[in-house]
C-alpha cells in the first residue's frame, strides 16, 4: 500500500500497485482516454521519474476513435490557415538574387526584340513605305507638288538619313511592336515571384490585355491622330505660300513619339485595373474624383504632344479620357467579382447589339445610296 507522500505507488515492491491499473481509468470495463494537462516539471518529479510531470483527468474527454494507450500523445496543432498557404506561395529572394533575376529578364526582353529586328529588316522598304504613307497622304491632300511637279516625298538632307532611319531605327521600332508580348510577358515574370498564388493568375489577362492595348494605341495613332494632325500642322502655311520641305529625319522623329506616345497612353485601363486589384484605388473613388483626372490628362497630353496646337492635344487628349473611363468600368467589374456579385451582361449585350446594328445600317445607306466609301483614315467614309 503506498504512502501518502508516494500516491502513485512508486516505492511499492515490484509488481504491487506500480502495475495495477487505476479503477478511475475504467468505466464498466470500457476505457477512457485520458486528457493531459501538464504542469511545470519540478526536481521532485525527476526524482521520481516523471510521475508529477503531468495531472491527468479523466472525467471530462471520452476514450478517442482508435485510441488505445495513447493518452500521452498531445492532440495535433490546427490546420494551417489559408493566410499561411498564401505566404508559402510567395518566393523568397534576396536583393542579389533580384539583380540576377532583373538581368535574366532584361537579357531575355532584348533578346526577344533583336529577333524581331532581325525579322523586320528584311521588310524595311515596305516598312519605310507604310511609315511615310501619312507624310505623302496629307501633302497630296494638300495638293502640294514635288520636285518635277511629281508626287510629293521627304527629303534626305544628310547621306546617311536613309540608312540611319530605314536600315536601323525603323527596324528597332518594328521590332519592339512585334516583341511586346514577350517584353510585357518578362515584366510579369519579374514581378510574379513577389506575388500571392491568386495574383498570379492574372499573368494572361495582364499580358494579353497590354500588348493589345499597345497595339491599338499604335493603330489608332497611324491610322486616326498622326495622319489628321499632321494634314493640320502641313496645312498652317498654306495660305502664306509656304512650301513644305519636310525632312525625312524630323519627320521619322514626329512619328516615333506620337505612335509610342499613344501606345503607352492606351496603358491607362491596365493600370487603373491593377490598381484597384491591389486597393490603391476603388471605382467609387475615380468617379469622385475624375474632374482632377481629366485635368491631369489635359496637362499630360500637353506634355506628350509634339506640337504646341490645341487641335492636336484634343486628338491625345479625347482618347486618354475614354481610356480613363475604360478603366473605371474594368475595375467596377474586379469589385463586383469580390462580392460575388455579377454584371448584367445581357441587357449591355442586348442594346449594344441594337446600336452596333443602328450603325450598321446607317453605313449601309451612306455607301449605296450616297455614293460615300471607306477609308484609312478618319472619319473612315469619304463621298
Amino acid at each position: 500500500m503506498s504512502s501518502p507522500e508516494d500516491p502513485q505507488g512508486a516505492n511499492a515492491p515490484e509488481g504491487e500497485g506500480a502495475s495495477s491499473p487505476d479503477p478511475r481509468n475504467q468505466d464498466n470495463g470500457n476505457p477512457v482516454e485520458p486528457q493531459i494537462s501538464y504542469a511545470p516539471v519540478t526536481d521532485a518529479s525527476r526524482s521520481s521519474g516523471g510521475a508529477y510531470s503531468s495531472t491527468v483527468s479523466t472525467a471530462l474527454v471520452p476514450a478517442a476513435k482508435g485510441g488505445g494507450g495513447g493518452g500521452s500523445t498531445p492532440p495535433p496543432p490546427p490546420p494551417d490557415s489559408d493566410d499561411d498557404g498564401e505566404e508559402d506561395g510567395m518566393l523568397r529572394m534576396s536583393f542579389l538574387e533580384h539583380l540576377e533575376e532583373l538581368r535574366s529578364r532584361i537579357l531575355r526582353a532584348l533578346g526577344g526584340v533583336g529577333v524581331a529586328f532581325v525579322v523586320s529588316l528584311t521588310f524595311c522598304n515596305d516598312l519605310w513605305r507604310i511609315v511615310s504613307a501619312p507624310a505623302v497622304g496629307a501633302l497630296k491632300a494638300l495638293h502640294y507638288k514635288g520636285l518635277n511637279g511629281g508626287d510629293p516625298t521627304l527629303m534626305q538632307i544628310a547621306p546617311m538619313d536613309y540608312f540611319n532611319i530605314v536600315w536601323v531605327k525603323l527596324p528597332i521600332l518594328t521590332g519592339i511592336f512585334i516583341a511586346s508580348p514577350w517584353i510585357l510577358y518578362q515584366v510579369w515574370a519579374f514581378i510574379a515571384p513577389g506575388l500571392y498564388k491568386r495574383e498570379r493568375r492574372w499573368a494572361a489577362p495582364f499580358v494579353i490585355s497590354s500588348a493589345g492595348l499597345f497595339v491599338l494605341g499604335g493603330l489608332f495613332g497611324y491610322f486616326v491622330a498622326f495622319r489628321y494632325g499632321l494634314t493640320f500642322l502641313l496645312g498652317l502655311g498654306q495660305s502664306n505660300s509656304v512650301f513644305p520641305m519636310v525632312s525625312m529625319v524630323e519627320y521619322f522623329d514626329l512619328f516615333v513619339d506620337v505612335i509610342l506616345g499613344i501606345g503607352l497612353i492606351f496603358e491607362m485601363p491596365v493600370l487603373i485595373f491593377f490598381l484597384t486589384l491591389l486597393h490603391i484605388a476603388s471605382p467609387s473613388f475615380l468617379i469622385r474624383h475624375s474632374r482632377y483626372a481629366i485635368l491631369a490628362i489635359t496637362i499630360i497630353a500637353a506634355v506628350v504632344t509634339p506640337t504646341p496646337d490645341i487641335f492636336n492635344m484634343m486628338l491625345f487628349a479625347v482618347p486618354m479620357c475614354g481610356l480613363f473611363y475604360l478603366g473605371i468600368f474594368a475595375s467596377y467589374l474586379l469589385v463586383l467579382h469580390r462580392e460575388r456579385k455579377k454584371f448584367p451582361w445581357k441587357p449591355v449585350l442586348r442594346w449594344g447589339g441594337i446600336i452596333l446594328l443602328i450603325a450598321a445600317i446607317v453605313g449601309y445607306f451612306l455607301v449605296v445610296r450616297h455614293g460615300y466609301h471607306f477609308v484609312t483614315h478618319w472619319p473612315f467614309l469619304k463621298r
